[in-house]
């Protein structure tokens, strides 16, 4: 059982680690819509499409690189506390904590799947003069959610790992499944 747990860490932290690595080139394609949109506004017709699609761009870009911040340590955390505390307390809290951002994203998976599925089903459009279908970015905003639950699932486990005396996982090993990269 410690096997599979192992190697589910190791798989999810390799694939969440890749698409973190492509998404951060994310930020130039929403530099490069909203350049045009500047571009078109200032010299010729303003494109109906540039807004909305840099709205798109930043959905994917954030919630696709979510489960590379949660991998990385990156996201948010009060540390009020937390520095002080020992490797094994911070394992027992973030253990803790973790099952309620599993909860939410359960629920919100949950509520982005029929949202998803009602896009595809009625062809919804977005309300703007644009007026794109709706499900390509559901479709999207499912995939990433689903991807910030499993990195959650795989940090729950190295908590666990964590609380008996064992370290797994990206951080501990120096990089994704084990690898260790180095940046000269």
């Amino acid at each position: 059982m410690l096997q599979v747990a192992r190697s589910y860490v190791k798989i999810v932290d390799a694939i969440n680690y890749r698409i973190g690595r492509v998404m951060m080139y994310g930020i130039f394609i929403m530099i490069g819509i909203l350049l045009w949109s500047s571009i078109s506004k200032t010299f010729f017709l303003p494109s109906l499409w540039t807004l909305e699609m840099a709205q798109f761009a930043m959905v994917a870009y954030y919630i696709m690189g979510g489960p590379y911040s949660i991998q990385l340590g990156s996201n948010v955390r009060m540390d009020l506390f937390y520095s002080s505390w020992t490797d094994e307390t911070k394992a027992w809290v973030d253990s803790f904590t973790i099952v309620f951002l599993i909860t939410y994203l359960a629920i919100l998976l949950w509520g982005g799947y029929e949202s998803a599925a009602y896009a595809i089903e009625y062809g919804e459009r977005s309300y703007s003069a644009w007026r794109p279908y709706m499900w390509p970015i559901k479709l999207i905003l499912c995939l990433g959610i689903t991807l910030m639950l499993l990195q959650a699932i795989a940090e729950l486990i190295k908590d666990l790992f964590r609380i008996r005396g064992e370290k797994i996982g990206y951080r501990e090993e120096g990089g994704p499944a084990g690898e260790i990269e180095r940046v000269e």
